[in-house]
């Protein structure tokens, strides 16, 4: 799965999703910090890959309706910080293969993840 993480999120994001073997390159790395949504949005889906972010735009189901595009999980912690990004992307990774996600939105928060598909 060839994944996005968004400029909003720690460089450790795009760590982690590496350790797990994942193909996984950061908005910043890539040239596009500072672009306006809809264009980062149209590059990231010429890439084919699913969006991680803590962006709550990006969740929105009537502008990016589920089954339309390669995926989004959008990070949602209870605190602000570095750490609690993390603990989620950790937690998630642990638990879940991030393939199950393609195509959906997704909704992480520490207590619950809530998928939607189209």
């Amino acid at each position: 799965m060839n994944i996005k993480v968004d400029e909003d999120l720690p460089r450790r994001v795009v760590d982690l999703l590496r350790e797990k073997g994942y193909q996984a390159d950061s908005v910043i790395d890539q040239g596009y910090a500072g672009w306006k949504d809809a264009p980062l949005w149209e590059e990231i889906q010429n890439e084919s890959r699913l969006l991680i972010t803590a962006d709550k735009g990006f969740a929105n189901i009537r502008t990016y309706p589920p089954g339309t595009h390669a995926g989004v999980i959008l990070l949602r912690p209870d605190q602000d910080g570095i750490r609690p990004i993390v603990e989620l992307i950790e937690s998630v990774l642990e638990n879940h293969d991030l393939n199950t996600f393609s195509g959906t939105t997704a909704v992480v928060t520490r207590s619950s993840i809530r998928v939607r598909k189209n």
